[in-house]
């Protein structure tokens, strides 16, 4: 099947399906699986070594001919606030006593890597059709390397005024990301989340503030939800959450399990895993130290000292102190393999909208 929109035309895909690049949970695998079913595979890379987003693009390559989207952080890393990460950890003391950890032999750093000259590098070695921004854009130069590169730029917008600022900066579409959304905000502008809106709200004021195609995310793991974005402007939607239980994801057990018990009421927005507002499922660690902590150090820095305790965790066999990225619809998601899953989102939005 095909659908035909302003959004699949840019890219050169079948199918408006979108995969949103869940930075440890995406990886080749499920680019591969999402891209040869007709839609947009993602490969997250703020997580990853130079040589790893290499190795994952040459996989890629390999796995299928369908374009590709490479996605990066375009945030400012923070000047190191040894106080402050030195307060975080004091505030972990308890748990790290629990499981017999030094608060002291927790590494510093962020491990979230910004766009930069190397970054641009490998996108001019390996010239994906797409690249995405998150947390805004990088200067004027970069941008102009990755459009020489032949990439179509896309990034994130969480309010209209991000919306106009992406397109006044040279993005060729733009997505709106709800509220509803798992996974960090992309807010660069609009500090205050409180007031951030929903899909349904957010995407058609997009559409009506912009000339460029708009991508829906945020709230959408079915059919009926891809068609509902569709009949308030967007060109295509872009999906996270949904694709977590695919056997390509590299979603770990815990997280799988608790998507599997998911509720509509139990994610929530939290900055104690990396300093940043993300969605996720509630969990032991959000609930006692969160959701949202002042003493979380700067994003990306509240991350390094979260890794014991996630490690010792995990070892135990429980999630409490891992990050369950997750939208607000994650309990209507049916576990399937993510070409199939990409298919049906098509399919059933097509079938809805014919009437």
């Amino acid at each position: 099947m095909a659908m035909s929109t302003s959004v699949t035309e840019l890219f050169g895909i079948e199918l408006p399906i979108l995969l949103a690049p869940m930075a440890g949970s995406a990886g080749s695998a499920l680019a591969i699986a999402v891209s040869s079913a007709g839609g947009l595979g993602s490969l997250p890379c703020a997580m990853l070594t130079p040589e790893k987003i290499r190795a994952e693009m040459e996989a890629i390559r390999k796995g299928t001919d369908g374009p590709v989207n490479l996605n990066f952080f375009c945030h400012v890393p923070p000047e190191p606030d040894p106080a402050s990460e030195a307060a975080w950890r004091e505030r972990l003391r308890p748990f790290y006593s629990e499981f017999g950890i030094d608060p002291d032999a927790a590494p510093p750093g962020g491990g979230r890597n910004p766009f930069n000259e190397e970054s641009c590098v490998i996108v001019e070695e390996t010239r994906p059709e797409v690249v995405s921004f998150h947390f805004g854009l990088p200067d004027e130069a970069l941008m102009a390397r990755v459009r020489e590169a032949g990439a179509k730029i896309i990034a994130s917008a969480t309010t209209v005024a991000e919306a106009r600022y992406l397109e006044e900066n040279g993005c060729d579409a733009i997505i709106a990301q709800g509220a509803e959304a798992g996974g960090h905000r992309g807010v660069f502008l609009e500090p205050e989340i409180a007031t951030q809106p929903g899909t349904l709200a957010l995407v058609p004021q997009v559409v009506d503030a912009v000339s460029v195609p708009v991508i829906a995310a945020g709230g959408i793991c079915d059919g009926r939800a891809v068609a509902a974005c569709f009949m308030l402007g967007a060109s295509a939607v872009q999906v996270g959450t949904a694709y977590l239980q695919s056997p390509e994801a590299l979603t770990g057990a815990g997280h799988r399990d608790a998507l599997a018990l998911a509720r509509d009421d139990r994610t929530v927005l939290t900055n104690v895993f990396t300093g940043r507002p993300a969605r996720g499922l509630l969990n032991r660690f959000v609930s006692e130290v969160g959701p949202m902590s002042d003493d979380a150090p700067e994003f990306p820095l509240a991350t390094a000292a979260i890794g014991p305790l996630r490690a010792a965790a995990e070892k135990a066999g429980v999630s409490d102190f891992s990050p369950l990225w997750a939208g607000q619809a994650a309990a209507l998601a049916a576990p399937m393999p993510a070409g199939e899953l990409t298919v049906k989102l098509a399919r059933d939005a097509a079938a809805l909208l014919r009437g």
